[in-house]
C-alpha cells in the first residue's frame, strides 16, 4: 500500500512538470540580441545565428539591439538581405539611451519589419564612403548613393513620403536625427524605454513579412537572450584597430628579431601568430597600406642601431617612422573616427619600442667593451704563482689551473714560489713575468 502511494505521487509530481513544461512551450518567445559594435563580418554571423535560432525555436519574434557607428556596405547589404528572408519577425531597436544607429546601421534599422528606438537615441549619417576610407568621388559618388537610396526606398516606402525623404536626405546629406524626429517623419515604428517596454507596444502590431502580415503577440511573452560567441567576440575584436595595431607591432618586431637572432623559435612563433591576427583585422578595416613601408623601415632601423651601433641614431629615426607609418596606415584622411586608432597609444608604443631597442643597444655597446671573461685569452694581466723555476720553461698557478710558462725577455728571474703576471698568452703557454 505504500509502495503505491509513493508510485502514484511520483506520477502526480511527473505530469505536473510535464504540464508547466508543456504550458511553458505554449508561451511566445523573444530571442533578444545584443549588436554592439562596428559592422563587420563577425556581426554578419551573430546575425545569422541568430535568425536561424529563432525560427528553429519557432520565436515569435526576434529582437537586436543595435548600437554601431556604421561599418562595411557590402556586409551591411548581406545582413538586410538575410534579415528580410527571415520566417521570424526582426524587429530592430537602437539602444540603450544614448546609443546610435550611424551610417550602415541606419540602414540596418529601417530593413527591420519592425524598428524602434530608445530616448535619447540617434541614427543617420549614412554616406557612403570608399575602401580607403575617404570620400567617393562624382560618377562613382553618385552610382553608389543612388543605389542605397533605392534600397533604402523599397525598406520605408510603406511607411509614407516623410519617412523616404528622410531616408534620402541620410543618404545624399548625411544628417542624423533624434528618435523624437524619426517617430515623427515615421522612420520608426516606436520610442521605447527598454526591451520590455518594447515588447509591449509590439502586442496586436501588425509586421509585413514575405508570405503576408503578421500580427505580433507579445503578451506574456517570455525573452532568451542570445549572447555574442566568443569567437564571434574573437573576431569583432580582431576589426578594432588599435588592437589590430598592437598586434602588427607585437607581431613584426617577434619576425625581425627571430630573424636577427635566429636559432630560437618562441619570438618568431609568437610574431606570426600576431601577424596573421593583425592582417584578418586589416583586411576588414579601411587602411592605407602605403604606411606599412614606414612601419617596416622602422624596425630595420632598430636592428640596424644593433648590429652596427650609432649611439642611438638609427633608433631615434626608427621611433619616427614608427609613429608616422602607424598613423598614415590607420588615420589617413577621410577615414571614419570609429576605425581610427588612438594617437596617444601609437605615439606610446613608438615610445616604448624606441626605449626597448636602446636598451638592447646599450646592452651590445657594452658587451663590445668587456674584458674577455672566458678562454685563455681571458688570463691576460691575471697573477699567480710560479709552482717551479720559470726561464725558458716551467709551470705557474693562475686562477687554480697549472700552465705551462715561459718567461719574458724583460722579467726578472722567476723562482720557485714568487707572485707572476701573465703578459702574454701563445697557444697553451702563458708568458709571464716576475711580480
Amino acid at each position: 500500500m505504500k509502495l503505491m502511494r509513493i508510485t502514484l505521487l511520483t506520477l502526480m509530481v511527473a505530469l505536473a512538470f510535464f504540464s508547466l513544461a508543456h504550458a511553458q512551450s505554449d508561451e511566445p518567445l523573444a530571442i533578444v540580441m545584443t549588436a554592439d559594435g562596428t559592422i563587420m563580418p563577425a556581426m554578419l554571423e551573430y546575425f545569422k545565428r541568430g535568425i536561424t535560432t529563432a525560427e528553429q525555436r519557432n520565436a515569435e519574434v526576434l529582437v537586436i539591439q543595435l548600437n554601431t557607428p556604421g561599418g562595411g556596405v557590402e556586409t551591411m547589404l548581406e545582413m538586410i538581405q538575410v534579415m528580410r528572408a527571415s520566417t521570424v519577425p526582426v524587429v530592430v531597436y537602437v539602444s540603450p539611451k544614448d546609443a546610435i544607429a550611424g551610417s550602415a546601421g541606419a540602414l540596418i534599422t529601417m530593413a527591420g519589419h519592425a524598428s524602434a528606438m530608445a530616448p535619447k537615441t540617434a541614427i543617420g549619417a549614412a554616406s557612403p564612403i570608399n575602401s580607403s576610407g575617404t570620400d567617393i568621388e562624382s560618377t562613382l559618388e553618385t552610382k553608389i548613393k543612388e543605389i542605397l537610396k533605392a534600397k533604402a526606398r523599397a525598406l520605408v516606402e510603406e511607411r509614407g513620403p516623410e519617412a523616404v525623404k528622410l531616408a534620402d536626405a541620410m543618404i545624399d546629406e548625411a544628417i542624423a536625427v533624434t528618435a523624437k524626429e524619426a517617430l515623427d517623419a515615421k522612420l520608426i515604428d516606436f520610442i521605447s524605454d527598454d526591451t520590455e517596454d518594447l515588447l509591449q507596444s509590439l502586442d496586436g502590431f501588425t509586421v509585413q513579412m514575405d508570405d503576408g502580415k503578421r500580427t505580433l503577440n507579445t503578451e506574456n511573452i517570455r525573452t532568451e537572450n542570445l549572447d555574442i560567441s566568443f569567437i564571434e567576440q574573437l573576431l569583432l575584436m580582431l576589426t578594432d584597430p588599435n588592437i589590430a595595431f598592437l598586434l602588427l607591432a607585437i607581431g613584426v618586431q617577434g619576425i625581425l628579431i627571430e630573424i636577427s637572432s635566429p636559432g630560437g623559435w618562441f619570438a618568431g612563433f609568437i610574431g606570426a601568430v600576431c601577424l596573421t591576427l593583425a592582417v584578418y583585422g586589416m583586411g576588414v578595416l579601411t587602411v592605407n597600406w602605403f604606411g606599412f613601408i614606414f612601419l617596416l623601415i622602422a624596425f630595420v632601423l632598430f636592428i640596424l642601431d644593433i648590429k652596427a651601433p650609432t649611439h642611438g641614431a638609427l633608433t631615434t629615426a626608427g621611433v619616427a617612422s614608427f609613429i608616422v607609418g602607424a598613423l598614415v596606415l590607420f588615420n589617413s584622411p577621410g577615414t571614419p573616427q570609429f576605425q581610427r586608432v588612438s594617437v596617444p597609444l601609437v605615439i606610446g608604443m613608438g615610445v616604448f619600442l624606441g626605449l626597448l631597442f636602446f636598451g638592447i643597444l646599450l646592452i651590445a655597446l657594452r658587451a663590445q667593451h668587456r674584458p674577455i671573461q672566458t678562454g685563455s685569452e681571458s688570463l691576460l694581466g691575471k697573477t699567480g704563482s710560479a709552482r717551479t723555476a720559470v726561464d725558458a720553461a716551467g709551470q705557474v698557478q693562475v686562477e687554480s689551473e697549472l700552465w705551462s710558462a715561459e718567461k719574458s725577455a724583460e722579467s726578472e728571474s722567476i723562482g720557485k714560489g714568487d707572485l707572476i703576471e701573465v703578459v702574454e698568452v701563445r697557444g697553451l703557454r702563458l708568458i709571464v713575468k716576475k711580480k
